[in-house]
């Protein structure tokens, strides 16, 4: 009887540690979470684009960009970060600044495949094929869904399918 006790009071120690813990009422934003939202964000625009509500997308990559650069002020360094804000700033329009975010998250990880699709994908709506080709070259070794994105979005690049 003395252990049953035991083992009761030391799991309503824990459960009372654990909910003091975490029970801010979820009042604090993390890297994490505001990273996760913009997530959620971008694949609501992109079926927005899809159903050719292009107005509703672009607010959409907005709203996601804000959550993006909150996460990247807290970390700097994620190339994963800068990938989506140089998506969501190429998605609304500000390939220029779209630009400049996949540079950066290249200056961190020069392999990252999304990275190199998207700003592959970033030239060809410029008319810069060559740098089209070029982020391919550096994908295709990577036998990922990424080389055979930005190969097709080459091969088409009369039509819009980025």
């Amino acid at each position: 009887m003395k252990k049953i006790i035991i083992l009761v009071s030391a799991f309503i120690l824990i459960n009372s540690i654990t909910f003091a813990a975490g029970g801010d009422s979820g009042s604090s934003s993390t890297k994490a979470s505001m990273y996760d939202e913009a997530v959620k964000l971008i694949k609501r625009a992109g079926k927005q684009e899809k159903n050719d509500n292009t107005d509703k997308a672009v607010k959409l990559y907005k709203q996601a960009f804000n959550k993006l650069e909150k996460a990247n002020k807290k970390d700097k360094n994620n190339p994963d970060i800068l990938n989506y804000m140089g998506y969501t700033s190429r998605k609304s329009g500000n390939f220029d600044e779209a630009e400049k975010f996949y540079l950066k998250g290249l200056s961190l990880d020069p392999k990252h495949n999304g990275i190199n699709e998207y700003l592959g994908e970033l030239y060809v709506q410029t008319d810069r094929i060559e740098k089209a080709k070029e982020r391919l070259a550096i994908l295709k070794d990577c036998n990922c869904k990424e080389f055979q994105e930005l190969e097709l979005i080459i091969k088409t690049r009369g039509s819009k399918i980025y």
